[in-house]
């Protein structure tokens, strides 16, 4: 039988004390060889953590690459070039998206700074037709594309419909760990792919305030979070259940994956959504301590019910939650997010 877990081991920052996050080799259920071994340890992490790393799963490294590249390449443009980018809706959650704007410890009724960090967003990639040029709106859906760099497009379609594939792959596998059929949640996803967010933490030049964190302690408010980071210092930290933060630490040609609120209440808490954060990088280190990750929300469609799913319930285990409309509880945090002017 194929091997399918490894260990990567993990600290953490502040009490120094040892963790492991799971990492699953998810090649054994694209190829057919383990499917009920790699959904039985896919679900234990999202059980036990809420947090899994994944590796096997086929999408080339070069195009993640490429995808960060152009990413970073309009995060160095101007501020005036990049505000060419933003659409005057920040709720229409699409274009560039400034400092200062977000502050997402807000959806858990914390009142901390804003959140030090920048972000370019797209929704509903799988609707745009590649061939058109890339600038402006596009007329099917509703991004806003900069005019530079001249192949972000290009790179951010690509790479999108590669993570739609993949997350169509997670939610088989999740399906298998929760003892339902293998395309039970097929039906419930968006069509249109989830939302492509690419989130700059730019090197920090003053101090940042009390409370003030690169991204603020949140939980997702959707699906299956797919993430691409880098190497940079001041990175994403995980909450476990005894209370102690611990770094996320990236392997090479991997994808962190999270469950988001809608899962957690789909699976009655079976599975976790966990508080996570990206902390500062130290004030002592020298050289750039810039970072950016490549985040791909997935999720229910807008109109889709969540209700307890039928194998994570009982007599003894009632639904916890009433059932919501997706669209509206995922709009709601949105919401919350934004810094009141």
């Amino acid at each position: 039988m194929p091997e399918t877990v490894t260990q990567t081991p993990m600290l953490s920052a502040a009490q120094g004390i040892p963790c492991v996050i799971p990492c699953v080799d998810i090649a054994p259920f694209l190829n057919e060889m383990d499917k009920a071994g790699v959904a039985r340890e896919f679900g234990k992490a999202l059980e036990e953590i809420g947090f899994v790393v994944i590796t096997g799963h086929g999408i080339p490294e070069t195009l993640s690459q490429e995808t960060y590249r152009q990413a970073i390449a309009f995060f160095d443009l101007s501020l005036e070039k990049k505000l060419e980018a933003t659409l005057p809706d920040r709720m229409a959650n699409r274009g560039y998206i400034p400092l200062g704007i977000d502050s997402v410890a807000a959806t858990r009724n914390e009142q901390t700074p804003p959140d030090l960090c920048e972000a370019l967003m797209f929704v509903n990639l799988v609707r745009e037709n590649p061939d058109r040029f890339q600038v402006g709106i596009d007329p099917d859906s509703g991004n806003l594309w900069p005019m530079d760099p001249a192949v972000l497009r290009a790179s951010f379609l690509n790479f999108s419909q590669a993570l739609l594939g993949l997350s169509h792959t997670l939610m088989r596998i999740s399906a298998l760990a929760l003892d339902l059929p293998e395309e039970y949640f097929l039906p419930f996803l968006e069509p249109n792919g989830g939302v492509l967010r690419a989130v700059h933490y730019p090197d920090q030049q003053e101090k940042p305030l009390p409370g003030q964190l690169r991204y603020g302690a949140h939980s997702d408010y959707g699906g299956l979070t797919i993430l691409l980071q880098d190497q940079a210092p001041g990175g994403l930290q995980v909450c476990l259940r005894s209370g102690e933060w611990v770094d996320v630490k990236p392997l090479p040609n991997s994808f962190v994956i999270n469950v988001g609120d809608l899962i957690a209440r789909w699976t009655n808490d079976r599975w976790r959504s966990t508080l996570h954060r990206v902390i500062n990088p130290p004030r002592n280190l020298s050289g750039s301590t810039r970072r950016l990750s490549l985040v791909y929300f997935t999720g229910p469609r807008a109109d889709a019910w969540i209700e307890c799913l039928p194998t994570c319930q009982s007599e003894s285990n009632p639904p916890r939650y009433e059932a919501v409309r997706a669209g509206e509880y995922i709009r709601s945090k949105i919401e919350a997010s934004v810094v009141k002017a």
